[in-house]
């Protein structure tokens, strides 16, 4: 297949585009290139003729009708947002612009290619738009979302994506734009940005800097590794029904303090190993003599003032995608953390150039 995807060069973007061009498909990969997607991160991706990439922003609707005229899709995945939470706070202008008027700029132009493209492609089209938990709003100590449930954003970041969710809707209740919606719990892995939380704690554990933990790091998260996401992102896509909702997650839940200790003691288990095997990882020969005087890095975790509006817990059953579309999660959140802290150890190049080209919010 021919699939435009918007977002490539930002971390759940890259991971899909690689494997979707392993599945024979070719990309034409549109994105911004903000602080949150770089060249360095699809740098590997430079020379595969099946993947072409489109410097541009989605809010401009004659580019992004250009790339559906010259590239002829027959689907689209629509991953590019504005997504840390804390920045829709500080300056929520730009998650508005994004969010809400590029999706509204990507669903005419899809709409209009759709009506003039062939039989062929007009009959098979699919646009999937890829959401987040958060629409939903928060949640007690039990229960999960389901895709009936009511939505209620708390924050600037999920208003503005529920409302592109709303538009997303809209256009196949109106138009018949024949749309998917993916609902995904928090991911994590290879290429996410250093702002997010499984990053930072990873980094600043590295670097012997505090990590800092909002309120008493008592709000619970469900998380899945970005490649179980992806390939429930293909399944949506190959198999999904036409105007449905998809929840999905690996129904892995943990505190945000409990993440911290996990990973803390993951990278504990990582020293003692080198402390028996002698040198490994250059990263890991610097903070070693740190480590030797703490103990554990579980002593860098720093408690700051919690979040305006910090949504206590999500939670989603899957139930839907799993039964329906035969998709479960393969990946363990323990194998999972242990592949994703030994990639930031092997790539240290990589986020200190992210974490160079970046001003935290």
């Amino acid at each position: 297949m021919r699939i435009l995807v918007t977002g490539g060069a930002g971390f759940i973007g890259s991971n899909l585009i690689r494997k979707l061009l392993v599945n024979g498909h070719k990309v034409l990969n549109i994105d911004k290139l903000t602080y949150a997607g770089n060249r360095a991160t699809i740098h590997d991706l430079e020379e595969t003729p099946a993947h072409q990439l489109v410097v541009g922003d989605i809010c401009d609707q004659s580019l992004v009708e250009r790339c559906f005229d010259e590239f002829k899709p027959q689907a689209v995945i629509h991953l590019a947002a504005e997504s840390h939470v804390d920045r829709s706070i500080l300056s929520p202008s730009s998650f508005i612009s994004t969010n809400i008027l590029g999706t509204y700029s990507m669903l005419q132009a899809a709409l209009a290619y759709w009506r003039k493209c062939d039989a062929a492609i007009h009959h098979s089209f699919r646009f999937l738009h890829v959401s987040t938990d958060e629409v939903y709003g928060t949640l007690g100590t039990s229960g999960s979302f389901v895709e009936e449930s009511r939505y209620d954003p708390r924050s600037p970041y999920s208003s503005s994506k529920a409302a592109s969710d709303h538009l997303v809707r809209a256009w196949w209740h109106t138009y018949r734009l024949p749309v998917l919606i993916a609902s995904s719990c928090n991911n994590y892995g290879p290429f996410q940005h250093p702002e997010k939380l499984i990053p930072t704690i990873i980094l600043r554990s590295l670097c012997n800097a505090p990590i800092p933990i909002y309120g008493r790091g008592e709000q619970i998260r469900s998380w899945i590794h970005v490649s179980d996401n992806c390939y429930a992102l293909q399944a949506i896509l190959e198999s999904g029904v036409l105007g449905e909702t998809y929840n999905v997650s690996a129904e892995s839940e943990l505190s945000n303090l409990d993440m911290a200790h996990r990973i803390c003691g993951l990278l504990d288990s990582i020293q003692r190993m080198r402390e028996l095997n002698g040198p490994q990882q250059p990263v890991l020969q610097e903070s070693f003599k740190s480590w030797k005087k703490l103990g554990t890095y579980s002593k860098l975790i720093s408690f700051v003032d919690d979040r305006p509006g910090h949504d206590f817990r999500y939670s989603l059953d899957a139930s839907k995608i799993q039964n329906a579309l035969n998709w479960k999660p393969t990946v363990s959140l323990n194998s999972g953390l242990h592949e994703t802290v030994m990639w930031y150890i092997r790539n240290q190049d990589w986020w200190e150039s992210v974490k160079m080209r970046t001003q935290t919010p």
